[in-house]
């Protein structure tokens, strides 16, 4: 019977060949083994029990190594459970055995669909391109092949995008350890500027309270001298005698004398004016 191929885009699900095509002359007891082992698997495929299907193909396999048929079938068994890189191991072994171009073009064309189920775009466009080269008139292979190529265009415009993030990214962080770095260094400078300051400050603080400290102390001692002027002067008006009532204070006793003083002056004065202007001069001889 013929193999059936799957589809992404008409079916999610496909069929599965019986397997006596693809049939190579070999002995004729592990023919019969292999056959009848992956008709085992086709059975319980029918009854949905994919363990079991599993082992008899690789009983098929282990018989009968060359078997495209069972190869096929198995990798068409994983894609349909999503187990797509055994579907891609199991494909890829059919593909590299002999076989005619049909069946080359069903190989390649469901290796291209569990790259497609792997979203390895690049690997499916290149499965399905040899699939074409196989039947240039699947369509189904055509129509998969320009979805494969759209998905690898959208896909390489997304690592673009995020390849020019990612740039932008790595030049903003740039930028903000440049600026922590300057900031870091500004900060270093204020912090010497404050220290140089500090000591500078603390000395004009000190010349400041020790210059305060000497006026303090001048203006103490000239207190306190005037202080003692001033009782210096208290002492002395304490010490000078007050006048008794009826006596003459001792001062107005100098000042009486000083005026007696100068009255006896003024006579002397006069007196001898007097006897300054009576004496005469003798111009003539006495006889």
């Amino acid at each position: 019977m013929k193999i059936k191929k799957q589809h992404i885009v008409f079916t999610g699900v496909f069929l599965f060949g019986i397997t006596t095509i693809f049939a190579q002359e070999k002995p004729e007891k592990l023919q019969k083994e292999a056959n009848k082992f992956i008709a085992e698997a086709q059975e319980a495929l029918s009854e949905n029990n994919f363990a079991s299907a599993e082992a008899s193909y690789r009983k098929a396999i282990s018989k009968d190594p060359s078997n495209l048929n069972a190869k096929y079938n198995m990798g068409n068994l994983y894609y349909a459970k999503e187990k797509s890189l055994n579907a891609e191991q199991r494909l890829k072994e059919a593909a590299e055995m002999d076989a005619t171009k049909d069946e080359k073009h069903h190989i390649y064309h469901n290796l291209g669909n569990s790259f497609m189920q792997q979203k390895n775009y690049q690997e499916a466009v290149n499965a399905f391109k040899e699939a074409l080269r196989n039947d240039p008139t699947d369509e189904e292979t055509r129509y998969n092949l320009a979805l494969a190529k759209k998905m690898l265009e959208k896909e390489q415009q997304n690592q673009d995008q995020n390849k020019e993030q990612n740039k932008q990214d790595d030049e903003k962080k740039d930028e903000n350890k440049d600026q922590q770095n300057k900031d870091q260094k500004d900060g270093e400078g204020d912090e010497d500027e404050d220290q140089d300051q500090k000591p500078k400050d603390e000395g004009e603080n000190e010349k400041d309270k020790k210059e305060g400290d000497e006026n303090e102390d001048k203006q103490k001692d000239k207190g306190d001298e005037q202080k003692k002027d001033d009782g210096q002067g208290d002492k002395e008006k304490q010490q000078q005698p007050k006048p008794t009532q009826g006596q003459l204070s001792p001062q107005q006793i100098k000042n009486l004398l000083e005026a007696m003083n100068n009255e006896e002056k003024k006579v002397q004065d006069k007196i001898n004016a007097e006897k300054a202007k009576g004496v005469k001069i003798k111009s003539e001889k006495d006889w």
